[in-house]
Order: structure tokens, then sequence, then C-alpha cells
């Protein structure tokens, strides 16, 4: 029987400045744009909104600077229906911005390139975050990423740990992780280019005989080999996998939209896949609802405006005659 998940996310706020052109600049060049729009983001906030919309119960921690963009970062939040009694606002600081770069081309599948100014996101403190010692114990998982410190993930991980709740890092953007943050994992989802960082396995492909699945499985053994428990990796338009010791999952791209823009689609596949596992599906059946509800948010501009609910995904679903499992399993997240 599926039930309403119960989701933690502590991570990241940021508000996107878009500009789209048809041409990257490249260096002492200048170019015309084509549009200018602002967009709530941050792969944190972006994540609890994609659960939220999902019908998951999400609370949300983070930070916001005193300032226009940190007020309209909250209110999106809300209007999504997530917890924010837990949103910090640092007087000092500003709000995090993401200078995010759109090449659109006629024909061609949009590209983009990311800044990340973090602002007040670097300044979460371990004081702020005590409470959850306890509180974690409520939640059936608890949702990470990398843009707010190491130290506070890995304190919130430990939390969590200790209280037998699972944890799932996105571990966006890359860096080095800690031994320890790395045994408190249940779940780790990065991407190809962020696991060849973690791992040392470079994961080849190419158009005529699409991605290498030998070394996808030499990238999940060693992430594996770490001590985490079960290992995502996004493969972009190759699709995704799902592993542990146990079993390996795979989905395929749902590749049935014009994609306008990749922002947010990692963010958008996480929730999904932790939301649909939390609520009792299998690792596959997971990632072939993670995967529809990715392919919609690549059909839109922005980051939280591109993200879908789930009548949106289930109708997806329906028209594409989805029949991994059946949809009425989804019915408690309607709730």
């Amino acid at each position: 029987m599926l039930k309403k998940p119960k989701i933690l996310v502590v991570g990241s706020f940021v508000m996107d400045l878009i500009v789209s052109t048809e041409k990257f600049p490249g260096s002492g060049e200048t170019v015309l744009g084509k549009s200018f729009r602002t967009a709530p983001g941050g792969k944190g906030a972006n994540q609890a909104v994609q659960a939220a919309r999902l019908g998951a119960d999400v609370t949300m921690v983070g930070k916001v600077g005193d300032d226009g963009f940190g007020r309209e970062l909250i209110a999106s939040a809300k209007a999504a229906g997530i917890h924010t009694e837990h949103i910090l606002v640092d007087p000092d600081t500003s709000s995090a911005v993401g200078n995010i770069l759109l090449e659109v081309s006629e024909g061609q599948k949009s590209k983009n390139r990311i800044i990340v100014v973090s602002g007040a996101n670097m300044k979460i403190t371990p004081e702020e975050v005590a409470f959850l010692k306890e509180e974690i114990a409520s939640y059936d998982m608890v949702v990470l990423q990398l843009e707010i410190s190491m130290e506070i993930n890995e304190i919130v991980a430990g939390y969590a740990f200790e209280k037998g709740v699972p944890v799932m890092l996105n571990s966006a953007p890359s860096a080095p992780l800690s031994d320890e943050l790395l045994s408190h994992l249940a779940y780790i989802s990065p991407n190809e280019h962020e696991a060849a960082d973690l791992t040392g396995v470079t994961i080849r492909s190419d158009k005529q005989n699409g991605v290498n699945m030998d070394d996808v499985k030499s990238a999940v053994r060693a992430l594996l080999d770490k001590g985490i428990k079960n290992a995502i990796i996004t493969l972009g338009s190759n699709g995704a996998v799902v592993a542990s010791a146990q079993d390996f999952a795979y989905a395929s791209c749902v590749d049935v939209v014009e994609v306008k823009d990749p922002t947010a689609a990692g963010d958008s596949f996480v929730a999904a896949f932790v939301t649909g596992l939390c609520a009792g599906l299998t690792h596959q059946q997971a990632l072939d609802f993670a995967s529809y509800t990715a392919t919609i948010t690549v059909s839109r501009m922005g980051a939280q405006p591109s993200l879908p609910t789930l009548n949106e995904v289930i109708d997806l679903m329906e028209r594409e005659q989805f029949g991994g499992f059946d949809l009425a399993m989804l019915a408690p997240l309607r709730q």
C-alpha cells in the first residue's frame, strides 16, 4: 500500500537570472542576447518544490538574504505547499543568485552554463540545524545537495543516520566527499560527470551506440565500494540507472518533448525518484516515474516554473501509454 511521503530537504535557495542567446560568447567576445527573465531556483529549493508538487509532505531548511530575492524565494516555496518555518533570513548577506546562460539555436537542443554566487546559502550554522538532531526521526527521507556548506551536510547526514532515516545526496555541484559522509548515505545521485569525479571512471557514449553500459556499471560498483547502499547515475539523453549490491535498474530517456531549457531537470528527477520511492514504489518504478517528471521539466523555461504537478506527470504517462506499473498506485500522492 503506497503512502504520502514525509520528506526533509536541507539545501539551497538561488534566484536564477536567465539570459538566452543563439551563441555562447567566447573569451573577450560580446554577443546580443535574445531574452532575460528571473526565476526562483537553487538545487535544494527546486527539489523541495518538485517533491511537494508531486504530493509529498515537504519541509525545507535553508537560508536566504533579507532582500527582495529572498522574499520571492520563500514565497515560491510557500506557494508549492512546503513547510517554510525553518527557512532562515540573514540580515547581513544577500540571497544567492545563479547566472544562467542558455544557448538556444534553431533545430538544436538547448544548452546551459551556470555560475552560482552562494550568498546566504553558505551562512547556515551548526547551531541553526541542531534542532534536527531529534526532529529528523519523523521523516521518511532526508535530501541533501552540495550548494550549502559541507559541514552542514555532514552534520545533518549524521543526525539522520543515527536515527535510521535514509539520506539522499544529490552530489552536485561536484566536490570531494569525506568517507564519513559517504558512510551515512542510503542514496547518492550524481550525473555521469560528477560520477567520474567521484570514481575516476569515465562514462563513454556516442550518438551511434549510446552510453557504454560497462562504464556505467564500473562507476556504480566504485560508488557502492565507498559504502553507499544505493547509487543513481543520471545520463542525460541516455537515461538513468539505480543500483544496489542486489539489483540494477535502467530507464531510458523519455524523448517525447522539445527541449527548451535543461535547467532543474536533474533536480526534478531526484525529487520525483525520492517521492516515488518513499511512497512505496520499487527502484524501477521510481526511476520510470522520475524520467517522465524530468521530461516535462526540460520542455519548459526556468527552474521552479518548469517543475510539473503530479497530475501533469500522470497525464503524460497515460498519453504515452506507459505500462511499467499501474498508475492507480500513485493515488495516495493525490491526498
